[in-house]
């Protein structure tokens, strides 16, 4: 039997569009731009396993989350979507692209990279004191200059999903690795990227950009890693134009 994958919906026309959030995360990332995008798409956004309302342990790697991607689609019975990711929802929609290019109607890649190291003492603070390091990743994740609403934000909805899971997320980026990989994508792609993000820096953006054929790299000025909640309103327009503009079929 299937595990229970909980997603949340937009919109009732255009081409299906499915987000997928990053390490410690969930669908709730992509608020805004589920809004900004109800009008062109349909849009959906889900929490990976052991993620907010999701049944679960956790993502065990990059492929088998993947496979929750999938399993998403199937149950609305959608043939062909845009799949979208942030960190390491990015990570997991590059390893769905290169799994089911037939499935694949493009590719948005919101802060994130062709290979995801992780800063040791980002884990060793995680498995000292959850609390502590979870502060540590929010810190690095946003820009200097954002609001202490959304860094509290941000440790708050973190703090929901247990350490095993946040940790098992860590682990399964640190293990991912497609950079020799990325010229089989054919697929129209969009890559945005925050210019003071300092977890997937925009050398990670233009990496992609040079290696998927086609490729268009958006840098967003004044964001941080989490580019889609710094400034929703930018990344939205840059999704939405390529939604509508970029080659993009269903």
């Amino acid at each position: 039997m299937s595990r229970k994958i909980h997603h949340e919906k937009a919109g009732t026309r255009g081409l299906m569009t499915c987000f997928v959030h990053g390490s410690g995360g969930s669908q709730g990332v992509w608020v805004r731009q589920m809004a900004g995008l109800a009008d062109v798409a349909r849009v959906v956004a889900l929490d990976l396993p052991g993620h907010g309302e999701s049944d679960g342990d956790g993502v065990g790697t990059i492929d088998q989350a993947a496979d929750a991607v999938r399993q998403v689609l199937d149950e609305l019975g959608v043939a062909r979507a845009v799949v979208g990711g942030h960190s390491m929802g990015g990570a997991i929609a590059l390893a769905f692209a290169l799994a089911n290019p037939d499935r694949l109607a493009g590719l948005v890649l919101v802060g994130t990279g062709a290979r995801l190291r992780v800063l040791p003492k980002i884990l060793e603070t995680l498995e000292r004191d959850y609390a502590e390091g979870v502060r540590l990743v929010v810190e690095l994740a946003v820009a200097g200059d954002a609001s202490p609403g959304l860094k509290d934000t941000l440790v708050r909805e973190t703090l929901l999903n247990p350490r095993p899971a946040m940790l098992g997320d860590l682990r399964a980026c640190d293990a991912f690795d497609v950079m020799a990989r990325l010229g089989e994508i054919r697929t129209p792609t969009l890559v945005v990227c925050g210019e003071g993000d300092r977890l997937t820096p925009t050398k990670y953006a233009r990496y992609l950009r040079d290696r998927i054929p086609g490729a268009r790299l958006v840098i967003v000025p004044g964001a941080g890693h989490y580019v889609q909640l710094e400034k929703p309103d930018e990344t939205t327009a840059a999704i939405r134009e390529f939604l509508l503009q970029g080659g993009v079929t269903g």
